[in-house]
């Protein structure tokens, strides 16, 4: 069992930036990969970025050098920056079996409680 807790989310202004936090606890946690999902009111949900214990990293598209995701499999920090409305959505943390090319975890077997991340002047 794999217990993730995420912080960090909030209101911001356009342009503004913000710190996600995911803190990973449980049972055989290095044979995870950690990273980050968000959904948008009346979207899907989409990956955002994710990072592998050799230190990989991937990103969608939409956020690629604007949210450098950084830390460890304890740990993990999505650093966000020239925030835009778009960004507006719940963000996730998930843990799983692997990380996409486009940032999303494959096979997310544990998953946060979402924080909410409001983009908006």
């Amino acid at each position: 069992q794999v217990q993730l807790v995420e912080s960090g989310g909030g209101l911001v202004q356009p342009g503004g930036s913000l710190r996600l936090s995911c803190a990973a606890s449980g049972f055989m946690l290095d044979r995870y990969v950690i990273g980050w999902f968000r959904q948008a009111p009346g979207k899907q949900r989409e990956g955002v970025s994710c990072i592998l214990r050799n230190g990989l990293k991937a990103y969608a598209d939409s956020v690629k050098g604007r949210f450098p995701i950084s830390g460890d499999n304890a740990k993990v920090y999505l650093e966000m920056n020239t925030l835009k409305p778009d960004d507006t959505a719940v963000y996730y943390c998930a843990a799983g079996r692997g990380c996409a090319t486009d940032g999303a975890i494959v096979a997310a077997e544990y998953w946060g409680q979402g924080t909410q991340v409001t983009v908006s002047s």
